[in-house]
């Protein structure tokens, strides 16, 4: 009996089947980015309306909602590096209300972000100062380290000075210039026209300030509480990094713990191509997280806008080419802008 040879595969077949291969998998793995990040983007989403519900949170049990920053006067005693004065940005003081309230207990907000009682070792004594927490992190911002070693070097090299970062800042106003170029409908002085009002001052009888809703006359719907300014400490133009990434250079900026009230969002104009001139364009959205002379601005790595969440705690994704003068009609609470614009 005589066996048939079964046949194989000749070297063009293999080579046809591989080429159908490759072309399917080129096809599929765009799609899968697609998916993964419109599943990012979900997840950012939830992240802001968390925010968002712990301002109001915040609000029922303390019958106002922190501002964008405040000092201390007099400073807190015991510091060692002696009389410091800056407080705490807003996250800090929605912890408890996000069921992070572990954090503040080996931190004290009744004592200045420079004192190393709130610092974390080798750099001081809190257990908690370089805890990240999840809800402040946009998934779709590429992972980085944020330390803050460099700022502190007159102190001495202790190694890395690790601290929670956060992709979500507060909105405290919109610089004048822009104001005059691009939204000039705005009240004049709008500075500290968010809806998280005026820098405060921590006094012998608390706060100086303590924000309402009902200050909020544009509408809570109409009004801007927090934007997204991701990937501190690199600085990005567009999707690019700015180099180089190191102190004093374009590419770094330093305000990205959850906090500093240093990384708080003034809207103010940027050149398309070189992010750190300021003053010479509208559309500010995307076009850099930072650094140079205009400071921290609103920036994702989603496709065509940014999530922020709104006084009434919903949560918008915002075109980043939204006019001037809607956004600046978004980010003052009381100043009676008109716009239509989504």
């Amino acid at each position: 009996m005589t066996k048939q040879r079964r046949g194989a595969f000749t070297l063009i077949e293999l080579l046809v089947v591989i080429a159908i291969i490759a072309v399917l998998v080129g096809l599929l793995v765009p799609a899968v980015q697609k998916v993964r990040e419109a599943a990012n983007r979900m997840s950012c989403s939830n992240n802001m309306k968390q925010i968002g519900l712990a301002v109001h949170n915040h609000f029922s049990s303390l019958n106002y909602i922190p501002s964008w920053a405040y000092d201390f006067s007099p400073a807190p005693a015991g510091n060692p590096l002696g009389g410091q004065t800056q407080g705490h940005a807003p996250l800090m003081h929605l912890l408890p209300y996000l069921e992070q309230e572990n954090i503040l207990k080996a931190m004290d907000l009744k004592l200045s972000v420079i004192d190393p009682r709130n610092w974390p070792a080798p750099w001081g004594t809190s257990i908690s100062a370089s805890a990240k927490v999840k809800t402040f992190e946009c998934p779709s911002t590429p992972a980085r380290v944020i330390d803050y070693s460099p700022y502190f070097a007159a102190l001495g090299n202790k190694g890395p000075f690790t601290l929670g970062g956060t992709d979500y800042f507060a909105s405290r106003g919109i610089h004048p210039n822009f104001r005059t170029a691009c939204a000039p409908l705005t009240p004049p002085n709008p500075d500290d026209c968010g809806a998280l009002g005026g820098k405060g001052i921590w006094g012998t009888n608390g706060l100086s300030i303590k924000p309402n809703l009902s200050d909020i006359t544009d509408g809570t719907s109409n009004t801007v509480l927090f934007l997204e300014s991701g990937g501190r400490h690199q600085v990005y133009a567009g999707k690019t990094m700015v180099t180089p990434n190191a102190p004093g250079g374009p590419g770094w900026s330093l305000n990205a713990a959850y906090f500093d009230y240093n990384g708080a969002i003034r809207i103010r104009g940027y050149n398309n191509i070189v992010p750190q001139v300021a003053d010479s364009g509208c559309k500010v959205i995307n076009q850099t997280n930072g650094g140079g002379a205009g400071g921290y601005q609103p920036y994702s790595w989603h496709s065509g806008g940014i999530n922020i969440v709104r006084c009434d705690g919903s949560v918008q994704f915002l075109n980043e080419n939204v006019s001037g003068a809607t956004l600046g009609g978004m980010i003052s609470k009381a100043g009676g802008e008109v716009f239509s614009e989504n």
